[in-house]
């Protein structure tokens, strides 16, 4: 089972991951890991912030020569914008006149963390419920997305919408339905994504999209959206619905709604399919040319609880970000009296940014499940498993089930 756990705040001196069970032998470069910190910062409508940050991991374990040797392995993302921050963050000496944060932000976690963990200054529970802390979480999914890629298995995103702006392409909105896109891997769908500022597929959709955001920003408000997330390549047989934890789908939809602003996780044509009928949203099970495959995809790869071999596809909305250059009302704490609330340096729209984080937390629970299903101390023992499981069951596919 591998796992990872992240520290830092959001204007502390770094953030780091150690990540803990992956197999020996794996091959990883800094390089790699950074070209997707990189894709993270992108996005138009993004803070100030990201002419500051230039994400770069350093490496401090668990990695020797190029390859995972089996050990815990730990990375860590120094913050640039710490320096500006740093009287403010001391791990030691308190200001003498230290302005304490009493006004709450409506929709962050302000009010609430403030309120669970005692504290009488806000800026506590900013520093560690800030978005910035998923920087860790692409670094640690990165590993696991290179694991996966030894396997064919492919993870990508692109944006659908945002502020309710959807492109006029409709095959776009169907990946069930549209063959030639369904053939794309995850990757390609990506790479054809990051050539555009907001991650969209459609040229008119992203003038339209901008130009959104700029009324947004005009305004002092901010924009939501929803992105699909697909991975391809995923063989048959992960996940169990033998308990409800073990469920593939429970965990995907467990990772993806613990990403900062996301409330809502969507697998296959779930929401569609709630207002068909059974015989139209069942995926028809086909055997040809010693193949077993679908027709179509509703499913989004998964039934009860287990990849089927079919492409898993996931859509999640994120809501508009809660800080507002032009804010809503809320109390001072010192007081308990309305005023309006206090404004934190903010995107304008972070929807880019969040899909590709939705990759990272997807690879991380297709690599959990993968390396529970085939197991392995090293990348060689995994190896042989997978590919003593896939040649089994394909022999199985052609001659046990026909006796």
């Amino acid at each position: 089972m591998i796992r990872f756990l992240t520290s830092g705040e959001s204007h502390g001196k770094a953030l780091s991951v150690i990540i803990d069970g992956f197999p020996s032998n794996l091959s990883i470069s800094k390089n790699y890991i950074n070209s997707h910190l990189k894709r993270r910062q992108m996005g138009y409508g993004r803070s100030v912030r990201m002419k500051i940050e230039n994400d770069t991991v350093q490496i401090l374990s668990g990695i020797r020569f190029g390859k995972t040797i089996g050990s815990p392995i730990s990375l860590l993302i120094e913050n640039k914008d710490w320096i500006n921050w740093q009287e403010l963050i001391d791990s030691e000496k308190k200001p003498e006149n230290l302005n304490k944060i009493t006004i709450p932000r409506p929709g962050h976690a302000d009010l609430v963390g403030t309120l669970k963990y005692n504290f009488d200054d806000i800026r506590n529970s900013i520093e560690r419920s800030s978005a910035r802390e998923t920087a860790a979480r692409v670094a640690a999914g990165t590993l696991a997305r290179k694991l996966l890629e030894e396997f064919g298995i492919s993870i990508g995103s692109y944006v659908e919408s945002i502020g309710g702006v959807y492109s006029n392409k409709s095959s776009l909105k169907d990946f069930s339905k549209n063959r030639a896109f369904a053939k794309k891997t995850g990757w390609q769908i990506s790479q054809s994504a990051d050539t555009s500022s907001v991650r969209v597929l459609d040229s008119n959709q992203e003038k339209n999209i901008i130009s959104k955001i700029k009324t947004a920003k005009k305004k002092g408000d901010t924009l939501g959206g929803t992105f699909l997330t697909f991975v391809t390549g995923v063989p048959i047989g992960l996940g169990s619905f033998m308990q409800f934890d073990r469920k593939i789908d429970a965990d995907i939809a467990f990772h993806l709604m613990s990403i900062n602003a996301i409330k809502g996780v969507e697998i296959g044509d779930a929401l569609l399919g709630a207002e068909k009928f059974g015989s139209q949203t069942s995926d028809e099970i086909k055997f040809k040319n010693e193949i077993l495959s679908r027709s179509t995809n509703y499913a989004g790869g998964i039934e009860g609880g287990v990849t089927n071999g079919q492409p898993i596809v996931v859509r999640a909305a994120m809501k508009p970000i809660s800080t507002l250059a032009k804010p809503l009302k809320s109390i001072d704490l010192k007081n308990m009296k309305s005023i309006s609330s206090r404004y934190e340096r903010s995107d304008i729209t972070a929807v880019p940014a969040c899909s590709v984080i939705a990759e990272s937390m997807m690879a991380w629970v297709i690599a959990k499940h993968f390396l529970v299903k085939f197991g392995g101390d090293s990348m060689e023992e995994l190896r042989d498993n997978f590919n003593s499981y896939t040649k089994k069951l394909h022999k199985r596919i052609k001659q046990n089930f026909r006796k």
